[in-house]
């Protein structure tokens, strides 16, 4: 991960970012059905953050050897700390940036990647470094973000800062969606990847309200940087804002907001 192109810390925001853990969890659920790891083999998950979804695997299945990276000191000091306390020991997790893996060719059987892909610093160099560490005949399974629009909650950020903040300051958007429109599947052939299929997948985030939505935007830091430019007039005119926006996703039970995603297999 990155702190380029306007994309929060995630350095700095490791301890929080566990805040959104639970509500991203159906992703690494279908990732890890998607990846089908066998007893035995050798697994690196890229851009694990705080750990998931590495720690989910390797509590399901002890019998594997799991590696899980990220290029944010924070998050893999988190990440360790997680993997000592539930005493995995099938697993680890090191600093390393997607785009210069120090493992050697042909090493795993199975790659992972949880909306990582979208923010390496060189995404084309990142998954080129994915085929080289992966066994012939080896499986890749990514999950990345899809359209703006189907990021439900990163365009109800455009749509409130994209009049109220300097352009310098706007969200990550164009990062963050960039692997829509057949992008990554066009960068993962040219990478040398094969069998390769992808899926948009819908899940939701649920919360008992909005303001309970709303208190884990600020308290897990995630739109710091917007936040922090705004004029003190401003900020109950854009939690005003973002509460509009919310209001037709308010069911009887509670705040629920939809997200797409592109999952995205393919074989070396």
């Amino acid at each position: 991960m990155s702190t380029d192109d306007n994309q929060p810390d995630w350095g700095t925001l490791a301890e929080k970012f566990d805040l959104w853990t639970p509500h991203i969890a159906p992703v690494g659920d279908a990732l890890l059905a998607a990846l089908d790891v066998q007893s035995g083999e050798h697994i690196l998950d890229l851009a694990s953050g705080t750990g998931e979804p590495a720690l989910t695997l390797a509590k399901r299945q002890p019998l594997v050897k799991i590696i899980g990276t990220d290029v944010a000191d924070g998050m893999v000091q988190v990440a360790t700390r997680k993997a000592r306390e539930q005493q995995l020991k099938n697993l680890s997790f090191q600093i390393m940036a997607a785009e210069a893996l120090s493992f050697p060719d042909d090493h795993f059987d199975r790659l992972s990647c949880r909306f990582g892909v979208m923010l390496f610093a060189d995404p084309a160099v990142g998954l080129q470094q994915m085929v080289r560490v992966l066994k012939p005949g080896g499986r890749c399974v990514l999950a990345v973000w899809d359209t703006l629009e189907g990021m439900t909650s990163v365009h109800w950020m455009q749509q409130v800062f994209k009049n109220r903040i300097p352009e310098s300051e706007q969200p990550a958007v164009d990062k963050i969606v960039s692997m829509s429109g057949g992008v990554l599947e066009k960068l993962l052939a040219q990478a040398g990847f094969v069998g390769i299929e992808t899926q948009v997948n819908r899940f939701e985030y649920q919360f008992s309200d909005f303001d309970a939505y709303w208190q884990n935007c600020v308290d897990s830091a995630i739109m710091k940087q917007q936040l922090d430019v705004l004029k003190a007039e401003q900020f109950d005119e854009v939690r005003s804002a973002f509460a509009e926006l919310a209001a037709p996703y308010q069911t009887t039970d509670g705040l629920v907001i939809p997200h797409e995603y592109r999952l995205a297999i393919a074989i070396k």
